[in-house]
């Protein structure tokens, strides 16, 4: 069996949980991390038995131990760190969101082409069983009316941002902000089932820093509706709903689909003359690792020769981001990064 020699970029706890569920494909074998910092890299790799550091990207790049690399470093710098990767012919796994805006995500895209490497964007939730039970049979709950997602998570950042001060997660130097470290859960679901809407309607609470602390945004398809809430100022235990005219969808956690129930119309007829339908569960009875799977995905590509993945391709990624870039533009955050050539 064929390993894939992998570069770690990006030492946070992310990184950790990648790790802990990338190594049930036997295919996977870790051998480098890269940090600015050469204390931090060992540390890293001393905790996950990884054998190479690097201090430099440049020079993990072009080193002919690694094949692919997993990038988790802040937002602002998945493009250039990606392109730089391809172009040594690197396959590339990049971390939710794939760029700081569509104008980058559309350069990291031609590089994956242009250099004949795979790149994939790290969204787990429409890797997960129950979302592809839901792309497989969608069909069951008739026209589809209405979309609907939360992702609600109080940040212990905020506080911190209420004391003054700005860590990476509010700071937009960093690309970073609700929208793009939760609100891209929700969307990214619906472009995968539902391709790109026809108007986006957005508002959002910008916070001191000049990020958005939450927002809501509203789509509209033909013939069908699709509303999003996000925040990491606020919690929220709402579902994901799918509604058809023949039965609606609900989805758990959209971040991380766990119970996927279809429910027919009709289910709960108040007695009625006919018998009241079944629900059905469209989710596994065991909740498998979401990084296992991903990267499986990831590694399925690689050894087949494919650019990109069907479900998390290149054009829901780039659809994903222009819906984002588009509802920052209403809300009115921007980034360092849009600002460039």
């Amino acid at each position: 069996m064929r390993k894939v020699r992998f570069g770690i970029i990006g030492t946070n706890f992310i990184s950790d949980w990648m790790l802990a569920g990338a190594r049930h494909d036997s295919r996977f074998e870790p051998v480098a991390v890269c940090s600015r910092s050469q204390d931090t890299a060992d540390a890293f790799a001393a905790r996950h038995n990884i054998p190479h550091t690097f201090t430099s990207l440049e020079a993990m790049a072009a080193s002919p131990l690694i094949d692919a690399v997993y990038i988790a470093s802040p937002n602002f710098m998945h493009a250039t760190q990606s392109i730089l990767c391809m172009a040594h012919g690197k396959h590339v796994l990049c971390e939710k969101p794939m760029a700081s805006n569509a104008r980058e995500a559309k350069v990291m895209i031609e590089a994956s082409e242009r250099h004949g490497v795979t790149l994939m964007e790290a969204m787990k939730p429409t890797l997960s069983p129950g979302v592809r039970e839901v792309m497989r049979n969608i069909g069951k709950a008739g026209t589809i009316r209405r979309y609907f997602a939360s992702y609600c998570q109080y940040s212990s950042r905020y506080d911190k941002l209420k004391n003054g001060i700005v860590l990476n997660a509010f700071n937009p130097v960093y690309s970073n902000g609700a929208i793009m470290d939760i609100g891209v859960y929700t969307i990214y679901p619906m472009v995968a089932l539902f391709g790109m809407p026809r108007e986006i309607t957005a508002s959002g609470i910008l916070l001191p820093s000049g990020a958005d602390g939450q927002g809501t945004a509203v789509f509209k398809y033909d013939g069908m509706e699709a509303s999003v809430i996000y925040s990491k100022i606020a919690d929220s235990q709402l579902p994901a709903e799918i509604q058809g005219e023949d039965g609606t969808i609900t989805i758990d956690r959209i971040n991380q689909p766990e119970k996927v129930v279809f429910t027919p119309r009709g289910t709960n007829n108040g007695g009625g003359s006919h018998p009241p339908l079944q629900t059905e569960t469209w989710s596994p009875d065991v909740t498998p690792d979401l990084y296992h799977l991903e990267m499986t995905e990831f590694i399925n590509l690689i050894e087949s020769g494919q650019r990109q993945s069907l479900i998390n391709s290149h054009t829901n990624s780039l659809h994903t981001m222009m819906i984002l870039d588009e509802i920052r533009r209403q809300i009115g955050v921007r980034f360092p990064a849009d600002m460039m050539a």
